[in-house]
Formats: structure tokens, C-alpha cells, sequence
């Protein structure tokens, strides 16, 4: 399964959310690959 999360511009929480999301995932017993980037 893969799960991309797309969000808006800066102070929305990006970092914490996709932590957030990697870490439900991994709890789950996903293999989990987190990337974040900053434009």
C-alpha cells in the first residue's frame, strides 16, 4: 500500500502530520519509508 499525503503551504503541520502517519503505519506492521521535503 502506499500513502502520500500532499499538503498546503508552510505552518500546516507537515512534518508532524506525515511522523504522525508513519508511525500509525509502522505500529500497524507496515514497512515504512518517511520522506519529507521543504521547497
Amino acid at each position: 500500500m502506499r500513502t502520500v499525503l500532499v499538503t498546503g503551504p508552510g505552518g500546516a503541520g507537515r512534518t508532524t502530520l506525515a511522523a504522525a502517519t508513519a508511525r500509525a503505519a509502522a505500529r500497524a506492521g507496515t514497512r515504512v519509508l518517511l520522506l519529507t521535503a521543504d521547497p
